[in-house]
């Protein structure tokens, strides 16, 4: 049904893979941080002008939903979007490029 293709990656392709995840990683902790930071301020805030209606949570819920996301997919823990996935949509996408240049030549 599918191709197999053995992908041999030069030096330099490794190094723009390696570099990508990097980024990806440091964009992770990036949004942790900035999760946590502005979290405890809307806690604080929450706390401090209503404490008898809280509502920090809602945001601490739902942008943690996002963070954990985030996470799974950087690191490579959640299989749906991870690298199997995207190599076989780029196939699939390549091929129905084929098919369709094929069909009007």
């Amino acid at each position: 049904m599918g191709v197999i293709m053995e992908v041999n990656f030069n030096e330099e392709d490794k190094y723009y893979l390696a570099k990508k995840k990097v980024e990806n990683i440091k964009g992770f902790y990036s949004n942790l941080t900035s999760y946590i930071g502005v979290n405890i301020v809307l806690i604080f805030i929450n706390l401090y002008t209503t404490p008898n209606h809280l509502w920090f949570y809602w945001p601490l819920m739902w942008w943690g939903v996002g963070v954990l996301f985030h996470g799974l997919k950087v690191f490579e823990v959640f299989p749906v979007l991870g690298k199997g996935w995207e190599e076989r949509k780029i196939r699939e996408i390549m091929d129905k490029e084929k098919e369709n240049q094929s069909k009007w030549q």
